[in-house]
């Protein structure tokens, strides 16, 4: 598919990673690299519209059930999807159907005509990526192939290095930062052909490993805040995202 350099209208499909966890406003809310991209895209085209069905914590078969249907009837001329490391994050986890339910996502959001956007999600290096690598490589392995089914461009922000860096991810060690989700919302930018306003893989300065109290009493802080939490939420069966609406579920003119 020939990507079109002018796009009037965005509609973006996920979960927290889209949502925009944790890029956090003063007023408590989260504004994350689909509402930076939204706002770029805007300021090329009066009347860009814009929805965000992304809800926190959602895995793939909800966002196939729940988000698919209404994003591709809103016949946006841009579509992103980025799904399935909820998934593949789980203790327990059939991989071969998570890939299945992508593809099938991948397909809905195609079906309606706009240029889809698939991604490679990025990793914190750390213990957490070592465990889940494989699988998160079989999945990235699906979404590739996918993208080439369906037309879709194809972001690897898992190969990015940078990305990596734990100064660019929030404290709960899930999410990106502020500065990670810009730098996503450039490289996306950047993929659909438009002039490249910084280098969204660039190094970060070189710094001096924190102290082990430094880290030791990070790790006490992220055991307590995030950790406990999280553990919680599998063993109740709940989600961060029960009952929350989607962020922007309408398509409507972008307001900043």
């Amino acid at each position: 598919m020939e990507m079109n350099a002018h796009y009037t209208s965005f509609v973006a499909v996920g979960d927290s990673f889209t949502e925009g966890m944790s890029d956090g406003l003063p007023d408590g809310s989260y504004r994350g690299w689909a509402d930076l991209l939204a706002a770029r895209l805007a300021a090329r085209s009066p009347g860009f519209r814009y929805a965000n069905l992304a809800v926190r914590g959602k895995l793939i078969g909800q966002i196939v059930d729940e988000q698919c249907g209404p994003a591709a009837a809103m016949d946006a001329d841009l579509v992103t999807l980025v799904g399935g490391l909820n998934d593949v994050l789980r203790p327990s986890c059939e991989v071969d159907r998570v890939c299945a339910l992508l593809d099938r996502a991948a397909a809905r959001l195609a079906d309606g005509g706009g240029q889809l956007v698939l991604m490679r999600s990025p990793g914190r290096r750390g213990p957490v990526l070592e465990r889940f690598r494989p699988r998160m490589e079989q999945l990235f392995a699906r979404i590739d192939e996918a993208a080439e089914r369906h037309g879709a461009v194809v972001i690897d922000l898992y190969g990015s290095r940078t990305l990596g860096d734990p100064r660019l991810w929030a404290d709960d060690r899930l999410h990106l930062n502020a500065e990670g989700h810009r730098r996503v919302a450039e490289a996306v930018w950047q993929a659909l052909g438009l002039d490249a306003e910084s280098d969204w893989d660039a190094p970060l300065p070189a710094a001096a490993p924190p102290g082990w109290g430094t880290r030791r009493a990070a790790d006490l802080r992220f055991a307590r805040e995030h950790l406990v939490p999280w553990v919680g939420r599998r063993l109740t069966g709940r989600s961060s995202g029960d009952g929350r609406p989607a962020k922007r579920p309408e398509l409507l003119p972008y307001e900043g």
